[in-house]
């Protein structure tokens, strides 16, 4: 085992040598855990896990994380043809637990409000975390790059929870099946995640935008010459 610190990035790799002479699939006895990519050259199955660091300040130090959770309500009344619709019902973390983030498992909103600012209409300012590509870890806990990582349990981890300055890490992950354009340079792979206002402005910036009177228009210049 291999196990690189690069800046700030843990990278943990295993490694098996032998020597191969291999050149078709229908070479491989074993279990290879990888895609054979050229005549003898394994490449294997692994992760990509980036953890970003993410400090707002929304108007303020003071901050809480909320989880707005869509919940869907069964419609009770025969006179409403309607059998069903969805609201919101919104949790603010109390402990770093509380903070804590599987993606994909409940439809959420997740933003980071000022709980003492307010909109006109009385709604708290903050931004909206938007992920992007996300996956969850797929080796077991107890396995040492697992035990490594652990950050990767969660997408989503706080501190400093409620009415503080809180931080949020956010971790973007692949899971990279390797194929043989792969090979020998990887091509790009891109990922991420959005910020976005939500309640921040009073309405729309858009509706401020000042609008770019079109040119005026200049008559050309007649070149040519009587004589």
């Amino acid at each position: 085992m291999t196990i690189l610190l690069i800046g700030n990035s843990n990278q943990v790799g295993c490694w098996k040598l032998q020597r191969l002479n291999i050149t078709h699939i229908n070479q491989i006895k074993e279990e290879v855990y990888g895609t054979l990519v050229a005549d003898n050259s394994i490449a294997v199955n692994h992760d990509h896990f980036l953890t970003y660091h993410i400090d707002l300040d929304v108007d303020g130090e003071a901050n809480s994380f909320v989880k707005n959770n869509f919940v869907t309500k069964r419609v009770t009344d025969p006179n409403i043809p309607r059998k069903s619709y969805w609201n919101v019902v919104s949790e603010t973390a109390r402990t770093e637990a509380d903070a804590r983030i599987h993606l994909g498992l409940k439809p959420a909103d997740l933003v980071v409000v000022n709980p003492n600012k307010k909109t006109k209409p009385g709604n708290p300012i903050g931004y909206r975390l938007i992920p992007g590509s996300f996956v969850n870890p797929l080796l077991v806990e107890d396995d040492y790059p697992q035990i490594r990582g652990a950050f990767t349990n969660y997408n989503v981890w706080n501190r400093k929870i409620e009415n503080k300055d809180i931080v949020l890490w956010y971790t973007v992950g692949f899971h990279h099946n390797p194929c043989q354009e792969d090979f020998p340079m990887m091509p790009t792979l891109s990922g991420g995640f959005e910020l976005r206002p939500a309640n921040f402005f009073e309405s729309s910036p858009v509706l401020k935008v000042r609008t770019t009177p079109p040119p005026k228009h200049v008559p050309s210049p007649n070149c040519t010459k009587q004589t």
